[in-house]
């Protein structure tokens, strides 16, 4: 669904990437109220408004996803979903080196050699389009930091977008209301038009709960290989659907962020296989002693068993039951 998203913003116009964003928040807010209604859990709210902290954590995470969701609009109404979808690809990239900037993380030497193929990636784009791919950065980094300030933040799914919602609900509205009064809002061009500006909070809420079913249920190194699909999704929609033109830069650049991202997976599969096999080692040095070989057995000696034998068994019929 994440994939196919650029198919739908399209069918907004004539509204504006400002007023879809505004409708996005405000929508997105009604139809996570309605599904916490459904699911009845408001525990949260009270713990989140009585911790300053996480409500400020929260109000920087709903700054960020304001600019990312604005910002992927904004470039697929304008003809971008190559460079869209390029954003998504490097983001597991700039994840990584927000980590080891900010904190403190420790690379190994395959992470270390995706980040460098990485960064040498952005600089055949920047040559490619003759500036820096300021939209795929922009994505990038508003994402990574996003991801990095909800895993401060550690609120589900729902949960974190209803708070981020609640937060963006009232300057969106006031927005609404505002372009409503110039004269500039497109909410009353039809049914059809009114509609489909409610349905972005459909197309918000949907896919991200059944990421949230997904996430438990689904081994975390295969989740990781699927959120691979949505760029490739928007990258296949910009060449084939959008007809947006690929140059010999672009898909140099492409191939190396490509390259980039298989050292990535190739080394997570490895160390996830290797976490198996040493778990799985340390629980049989644990059971290991549990178990008494028969040569062991044989050679205890008769005497420590022989009391056993004098004393009634506990599943002797004759037996009267216990109290």
């Amino acid at each position: 669904m994440w994939g196919l998203v650029p198919l739908f913003w399209p069918l907004l116009k004539p509204a504006g990437a400002g007023e879809i964003l505004a409708h996005r928040m405000v929508w997105s807010l009604a139809v996570v109220g309605i599904a916490l209604l459904f699911v009845r859990r408001w525990a949260w709210a009270g713990e989140l408004l009585r911790n300053p902290r996480r409500l400020a954590l929260v109000t920087v995470a709903a700054a960020v996803i304001t600019v990312n969701w604005g910002v992927y609009i904004w470039a697929v109404n304008a003809g971008h979903v190559v460079e869209a979808s390029l954003g998504y690809f490097i983001n597991p990239l700039v994840t990584i080196a927000m980590g080891v900037l900010l904190l403190g993380e420790r690379l190994r030497p395959a992470q270390w050699a995706a980040v460098g193929v990485g960064l040498a990636a952005v600089l055949v784009l920047a040559f490619g389009y003759g500036q820096p791919p300021w939209i795929s950065l922009c994505l990038a980094f508003s994402f990574a930091t996003y991801g990095l300030v909800k895993k401060k933040v550690n609120l589900g799914g729902l949960e974190s977008l209803a708070a981020e919602t609640a937060i963006q609900f009232v300057p969106a509205l006031a927005y609404l209301l505002w372009i409503g009064s110039q004269g500039e809002s497109t909410f009353g061009n039809g049914a059809g038009h009114a509609t489909l500006l409610a349905a972005t909070g459909l197309v918000t809420a949907i896919p991200l709960v059944c990421f949230g079913a997904a996430a438990i249920r689904v081994p975390l190194s295969t989740l990781g290989l699927l959120q691979y699909l949505a760029p490739v999704f928007q990258f296949l929609l910009g060449i084939l659907y959008f007809h947006e033109a690929m140059p010999a830069e672009r898909w140099a650049g492409f191939a190396l962020v490509w390259v980039a991202l298989t050292l990535l997976t190739w080394d997570a599969l490895r160390t996830a296989r290797r976490g198996r096999i040493a778990l799985a080692e340390q629980e049989a040095r644990v059971t290991a002693p549990e178990t008494v070989p028969e040569s062991a057995a044989e050679s205890i000696p008769q005497t420590r068993t022989q009391p056993q034998t004098q004393t009634q068994p506990e599943t002797d019929p004759r037996r009267e039951p216990a109290a």
